[in-house]
């Protein structure tokens, strides 16, 4: 019986972070080899292939670099690996998963894992996390459950990642919709059923800039007016509570929602918008009222990368709204309903 294949790609980050005197401190070093030949019994798990594609701290990727670490996993896909690894830095994680998420149309996994402590600290976490990733990958349980970021033996679905923590190796955490399972004795044992999962349209043009402006004590988004003059292209907007903003908030909105697209979502970190609760001015049902999308259950970080996509598919403005709905609600279905992206 042959082994399955799986291929890793590094992209910088803690992972692959070494001292230099230069710097004064960590700066990405490490390859993908250089990775993987630090992971006892790695290679015993499956056939690997490990190629470095970037090598940067993961504040410093951006839309097109992901664009080209998806073309290069899905080459591997289609070159016949059983999943596919993605080392990089943990800063942005829960928005390059996110990302690679909106247009992974594959049954096969691909993975996202990273580092809290580099390599030469005590309980560097790195290997472990690596190993564990792979274990996800060529498990057939991963199947059909889009991107996933494996951290601290514990598996996350992108659309509810995030990074709460700036230290701890145990930062990772799914508010609202929870982890999708664990690694136990080397393999994933998790707790619901493949969830379907809406895929965005392939980008026709470069990503357009996207602010994302906070509702702030005695603020009215002054920001939300500027940014329009940045050549910015669309708004969204971390409201209060369950998206809320302050009466000068709301006229801001109601004209700059003439103009481009605006999202509400909340800054909360956890929890939906409301649609029918509150109605006062700068509330929910007024917001959408002067034409504000509400982003329900999707935190603004990642309602920002959503709504460029969007636009950089081609979406005609008016119908964002109905485009939100697919991602900001909850899937009820068990099985993938995904159709290849155009």
């Amino acid at each position: 019986m042959s082994r399955p294949s799986v291929a890793i790609a590094s992209l910088g980050g803690t992972i692959s972070m070494t001292p230099s005197d230069a710097a004064g401190g960590v700066v990405p070093r490490l390859d993908a080899s250089q990775l993987v030949a630090a992971v006892p019994g790695l290679g015993t798990l499956a056939d690997l292939t490990a190629e470095p594609l970037f090598q940067l701290p993961s504040a410093s990727l951006g839309t097109a670099q992901l664009l080209e670490c998806l073309a290069w996993a899905e080459g591997k896909i289609a070159g016949g690996a059983r999943g596919v690894v993605l080392t990089q830095g943990t800063d942005t994680i829960e928005e390059t998963a996110f990302f690679l998420d909106l247009y992974w149309r594959y049954p096969e996994p691909l993975i996202i894992t990273g580092a809290m402590r580099t390599p030469l600290s005590v309980g560097a976490d790195g290997p472990a996390n690596l190993l564990a990733a792979v274990q996800v990958a060529i498990d057939d349980q991963s199947r059909e459950r889009g991107v996933l970021v494996v951290m601290n033996d514990t598996v996350h679905r992108a659309r509810w990642v995030c990074k709460s923590d700036s230290l701890s190796v145990q930062t990772f955490t799914s508010p609202d919709g929870g982890p999708a399972g664990r690694v136990v004795e080397g393999r994933p044992e998790y707790f619901h059923p493949p969830v379907g999962r809406p895929l965005a349209s392939r980008p026709v043009r470069t990503f357009p800039k996207v602010a994302v402006v906070p509702a702030l004590l005695d603020d009215d988004g002054d920001l939300a007016v500027a940014a329009l003059d940045l050549g910015y292209e669309a708004i969204v907007v971390a409201g209060f509570g369950a998206g809320h903003v302050s009466f000068g908030f709301a006229e801001h909105i109601e004209r700059l929602a003439k103009v481009v697209p605006v999202v509400i979502a909340s800054r909360t970190g956890a929890g939906s918008t409301a649609s029918r609760t509150y109605g006062f001015a700068g509330s929910e049902v007024d917001l959408a009222r002067r034409g504000a999308t509400l982003s329900k259950w999707l935190h603004p970080l990642k309602a920002r990368l959503l709504l460029g996509a969007l636009l950089a598919a081609g979406t005609p403005h008016q119908q964002i709204p109905e485009a939100f709905a697919k991602w900001g609600t909850l899937p009820r279905h068990s099985l993938t309903n995904q159709q290849p992206a155009p």
